[in-house]
């Protein structure tokens, strides 16, 4: 009986709910929304003319361009796209660019350089994962925006602000942006190294920047880049071989030939390296090298 009860309660207040919302609907006035006639102009749908205040094409300059081109008072514009490229194209283009931004940062400025000579002399060192791989990178990455400081001014001043304020076009802000890489790509490059691949691709080369193309100065740079990190890299080696070597020969002469000679060498080195104040001369002689 309970039950009952408690059913009939809850259908009666569905139904009160339902009468409720129904007799808001019936007594809210009846509106509408349209567009505002403004400029004497029937309103957009009532006529079969268009409602543009000048035909396509008929701008004289950028002023007029960025003017609504239409007689109703609700008008929506995008402005900054210069007729060159909807928001949704530029939208696609930053997202791949940020995918892509990793690969180029890595592999067009002096990152990878920079990372593999740190990897050397912890290598060196002996230390195992002191500095860990966090630290290396993050330290290779502060370093490469020092280095590359810059080249990333100047492309913001040639082609990102003219861009931005519509002084150039989209080729243009391109060739602007991608010359200053070439120039310092171009002389951190070997010229063997550019040789190489200039003649892999069947082209001719005088010596000349403007003569490779960025296909092939990107992996002649890359190269370069590879085999001066690597010979730097050897010469940071020299000196812990020696104490190696040293440590060695002192404990095949003491008969301690069970002992491992990283174990006793490992102090030896940290203390050379803390006495000669080994990391700024590595990374005050590294950044040297890209001016």
């Amino acid at each position: 009986m309970m039950n009952l009860l408690h059913e009939v309660k809850f259908r009666m207040g569905k139904l009160i709910c339902l009468l409720v919302i129904a007799g808001i609907f019936c007594i809210c006035p009846t509106f509408s929304v349209q567009a505002a006639d403004s400029l004497d102009q029937p309103l957009t749908g009532t006529t079969i003319n268009p409602t543009n205040i000048r035909e396509p094409g008929e701008s004289d300059d950028m002023d007029e361009l960025a003017e609504p081109n239409i007689a109703n008072g609700l008008t929506v514009t995008v402005s900054g796209d210069n007729g060159q490229l909807n928001s949704t194209l530029r939208i696609l283009i930053t997202l791949t660019l940020i995918a892509l931004g990793p690969t180029l940062i890595i592999m067009l400025t002096s990152f990878t350089r920079v990372i593999i000579v740190l990897h050397f002399t912890r290598a060196a060192l002996n230390t195992q994962t002191a500095p860990p791989n966090q630290i290396l990178i993050g330290l290779a990455l502060f370093l490469t925006f020092f280095i590359m400081n810059p080249v990333f001014t100047q492309i913001n001043e040639e082609a990102l602000k003219p861009f931005d304020e519509g002084l150039i076009t989209q080729e243009e802000a391109l060739e602007n942006a991608v010359a200053p890489l070439r120039q310092f790509m171009y002389e951190q490059t070997q010229v063997k190294d550019v040789k190489m691949f200039m003649d892999i691709a069947g082209e001719e080369w005088t010596t000349e920047l403007d003569e490779i193309s960025t296909a092939v100065l990107v992996p002649s740079f890359i190269v370069s880049e590879l085999r001066t990190a690597f010979i730097i890299g050897f010469i940071i080696y020299i000196p812990f071989i020696v104490i190696d070597m040293v440590v060695a020969s002192a404990l095949m002469s003491m008969g301690m030939m069970m002992l491992p000679p990283t174990t006793i060498s490992l102090p030896f080195k940290i203390l050379l390296f803390v006495l000669a104040d080994g990391w700024n001369l590595i990374i005050g002689n590294l950044v040297k090298t890209f001016y």
